[in-house]
This record gives C-alpha cells, structure tokens and sequence, in this order.
C-alpha cells in the first residue's frame, strides 16, 4: 500500500531576505544598459517565483524572465593552507522594456 506524499513547503522567506545583493561587475553594467538584466545574488534556497515577486515588490518594476545558476565555491589559497569560498547563487532578472533599475 503506497501512501500518497505531499508536497513539502519550502522555507518561506521574506523580499529582504531573499536578495542579498546586486552584482555590478563590468559585464552585468554592460548587460543592463543593452538587455535591461540585471544580477543579484540571492538565497540559495530561493525560488524564481521568490526572486521575481521580491525584485517587483523591492525595485516596483515588472519582471519578464528569471535565470538562476548555482555557483561553486573557488579553491583560495593563504600561505601553505588551501581553502574553499562558499557555493552561492545568482539569479539573472529580464526586466519589461519600460523599466530600469539605478544602482548608483
């Protein structure tokens, strides 16, 4: 006899909680003023769903599209010692054509 299995709720975070930061690099500057993507690191349990309902909610513009990518922590090195960064990630936001966002 199979029991049927629920679905399990995932941590329900808030808007603040779920953008960490914005990522402006030379190449995410370049992707903003010609494709209006921006980037952000984000909780790495976030959702698309999350990350586009917080982008609308902090920034009050509307999102077209949402493109996450887990990334891997890079092996640093201090002295003799050999460490690791921490895996995070970052989510690319397409915004609707009639909306920015100004970092600066």
């Amino acid at each position: 006899m199979s029991q049927a299995k629920t679905p399990t709720q995932g941590l329900k975070l808030e808007p603040h909680q779920v953008i960490l930061r914005p990522l402006v690099t030379e190449k995410g500057v370049h992707k903003a003023a010609r494709h209006n993507h921006y980037a952000f690191e984000v909780h790495p349990q976030a959702t698309k769903t999350d990350v586009r309902q917080a982008v609308e909610l902090l920034f009050n513009v509307v999102v077209e599209r949402v493109m996450t990518q887990n990334r891997h922590g890079k092996s640093r090195r201090y002295r003799q010692r050999v460490g690791l960064t921490g895996n995070w990630k970052k989510a690319v936001v397409k915004l609707n054509a009639e909306h920015r966002i100004d970092f600066f």
